[in-house]
């Protein structure tokens, strides 16, 4: 079972590479750590397990955070009319978006980052992903709202981006022109 022990912190080097692709059809050693991140991602959100095992809530996770460099996502969050997001997924990319941006209005953050950082992280409002199953089958979503922000989160983790690269640094609560705001 993976722990906080085994989230790699905020400037570590895998943190910072483009990952891998994995290899299609999955090895059952890339399965069963994808399989891991999911339940990682799923007792993170339960009190119980979260409390008894000292876990931070997450809502998804990238293999570069438990250093290993390969392309492999774990979400699980509810969308629009709580409406379960569950997804393990190889090789996720964005294959198209919006001209329309979107931010969480509570800003971001993120299992390997420690602190809190300020400010609105501008995403597209609507993305479509192409991706893997857990048995290599490929498949295809379309996303918008949160579930659209966390699968850009994490598949920036994939590239190498962390959140807070999309933070305006002269200032952090730019909000840009007409972009939807996402309560959180």
């Amino acid at each position: 079972m993976l722990t906080m022990d085994d989230i790699i912190r905020d400037g570590h080097p895998t943190l910072r590479k483009v990952a891998d692709d994995v290899q299609l059809p999955p090895s059952e050693e890339d399965k069963q750590i994808l399989t891991s991140m999911m339940e990682f991602v799923q007792n993170s959100q339960n009190p119980e397990i979260a409390a008894k095992y000292n876990l931070r809530p997450g809502i998804g996770l990238a293999a570069p955070q438990i250093n290993v460099s390969k392309k492999m996502i774990a979400i699980h969050v509810l969308g629009d009319k709580d409406k379960l997001y569950s997804y393990a997924l190889f090789n996720p990319k964005i294959i198209s978006h919006s001209v329309e941006q979107a931010y969480l209005s509570s800003g971001e953050g993120c299992l390997s980052v420690d602190e809190a950082i300020p400010g609105f992280v501008p995403r597209h409002a609507r993305i479509t992903v192409r991706a893997y199953d857990i048995d290599g089958k490929e498949i295809q979503l379309r996303l918008k709202g949160m579930p659209a922000i966390v699968f850009q989160h994490e598949i920036d983790h994939v590239n190498g981006i962390m959140f807070y690269d999309h933070i305006n640094k002269q200032d952090p609560y730019f909000r840009p022109e007409n972009a939807l705001e996402i309560q959180r």
